[in-house]
């Protein structure tokens, strides 16, 4: 199931409002370009961001998603129309020929246990020529991010069109690892309604994602950093065999 944060009416709205640099979408922008796709598939889309973002340069765009809330949010962007929107996870996703697949932000890690970050990958693989790109980032276990995850760094405000001036911020839960649980609460000034959202992250090691790429089908190509968050994520970028 989704977080509330993407599946709740009334949260996924908020989404782009209160976080608006999406400069972390720069470098898998560079590279579709960088390896010459055509066709991309954008897994776990949300508000669709990315996915108008690469429509408006005219690539043929798959975004697939699992909250229907955030779907909407998605087509109502510019470019939306351009894009193939798939109401699902990743099981749902079609077999394409995509010349590109990405998994931007935290979605990678949204798979907690290795049976399901397993059928994703196969489904990815599924969805890809031979020979295509499969992008994603995942954070680095050993910076420990999760220390930082608390209301006095995280706390953010935005006056939403529609809506008024809403506060969120971030408070872990537990932390049991590979798996870190946290909440974001969400405030209204408007009507003081308070909202909450519980999110669960896996945290896997570069030699673990290595070793589930290859057994489903990948070769990995590369590992990058992440040039907005250097030293504190991995960027895989695997081809498929």
């Amino acid at each position: 199931m989704p977080d509330a944060l993407y599946a709740d009416p009334r949260l996924a709205p908020l989404y782009d409002s209160l976080d608006p640099d999406r400069s972390d979408l720069d470098p898998y922008l560079a590279m579709a370009e960088e390896f010459g796709a055509r066709r991309v598939l954008d897994v776990g889309c949300g508000t669709g961001t990315f996915a108008c973002l690469l429509a408006e340069r005219g690539f043929d765009v798959v975004g697939v998603e699992p909250a229907a809330a955030s779907l909407d949010v998605a087509k109502s962007k510019p470019f939306a129309e351009r894009v193939r929107w798939v109401h699902g996870d990743a099981t749902a996703v079609p077999a394409i020929s995509a010349d590109l697949a990405v998994m931007t932000a935290n979605v990678a890690q949204v798979f907690l246990s290795d049976e399901d970050w397993g059928n994703a990958l196969r489904c990815v693989h599924g969805a890809l020529r031979r020979g295509g790109r499969f992008v994603f980032e995942t954070r680095r276990p050993a910076v420990r991010a999760w220390e930082r995850w608390t209301r006095e760094n995280t706390l953010t405000e935005a006056d939403v069109p529609g809506v008024g001036v809403v506060r969120a911020w971030c408070e872990v839960i537990e932390v049991a690892e590979p798996l870190v649980s946290f909440r974001w609460t969400y405030a209204f000034d408007a009507d003081g309604t308070v909202l909450t959202s519980d999110s669960t992250l896996r945290f896997r090691d570069r030699e673990k994602v290595d070793r589930s790429l290859r057994a489903a089908g990948f070769d990995v190509h590369d590992v990058r950093d992440a040039p907005d968050r250097p030293g504190r994520e991995f960027v895989f970028v695997a081809t498929r065999r």
